[in-house]
């Protein structure tokens, strides 16, 4: 019904694994046009703001690549920001996350994130699109003005950002899950995105109101 557009989105999950609802999704719906991975985030609902200001931040992936390569990176970004757009109604400020800002360290994971950046970057400009990208940057020169005026003086995102894009699954679930527990966010998700149709998992320990709040989600990725 989703595929054939007789319903604007599909909710589900209660009862099924995530991989046999990632499964499901990606050869029912498949990638959306100029996407060529589908991908999650989490809406990290903070309970105090960020240094910057910001209430809601999202982080990507969190859910579904262990270790995407630069170019699904940049897949996963672009599909990111569209879920930020079309869910907060502001720009995306997109940051690519590394231990390093600006070539302040050398290593191999850090070259992957520096071509990345350089690759999104290049799509907002040959693309024309209302986003503002930056990396590689640190979390705290990412998120905090003070920090990111001594690390990364001139940058459109570092100190601003509002979209978090980590290297691989590793760092995005370990990040999500400690916000969360640490700094009592709420963490809804994951929000899958890059799909043609709006599409998104439940856990099977779900309660009536996580399936109420990620309809909701869904309602906005249709709107958007």
């Amino acid at each position: 019904m989703t595929r054939n557009h007789k319903v604007d989105g599909l909710v589900a999950g209660s009862i099924a694994s995530t991989p046999d609802m990632l499964r499901a999704s990606f050869n029912c719906i498949g990638t959306a046009p100029g996407i060529s991975i589908g991908s999650s985030c989490f809406v990290m609902d903070l309970a105090n703001p960020a240094p910057n200001g910001e209430r809601v931040l999202l982080y990507a992936d969190c859910g579904v690549n262990p270790n995407p390569t630069a170019d699904q990176m940049v897949d996963i970004a672009y599909a990111t920001a569209l879920t930020y757009r079309s869910l907060l109604g502001k720009q995306p400020k997109v940051a690519f996350l590394s231990f390093s800002t600006a070539g302040s360290a050398k290593h191999e994971i850090v070259d992957k994130v520096i071509e990345a950046a350089n690759k999104f970057k290049a799509k907002i400009k040959a693309e024309n699109l209302d986003i503002v990208a930056d990396g590689e940057l640190q979390g705290d020169a990412a998120l905090v003005p003070t920090v990111a005026a001594s690390k990364a003086p001139g940058s459109e995102v570092a100190g601003q950002a509002n979209v978090l894009i980590f290297p691989d699954l590793n760092a995005g679930n370990i990040a999500y899950k400690l916000t969360e527990r640490l700094a009592g966010a709420g963490a809804y998700g994951p929000i899958l995105q890059g799909l043609a149709r709006p599409l998104n998992d439940l856990s099977r320990g779900c309660s009536a109101e996580d399936i109420y709040a990620v309809a909701a989600i869904t309602v906005c990725q249709a709107i958007g």
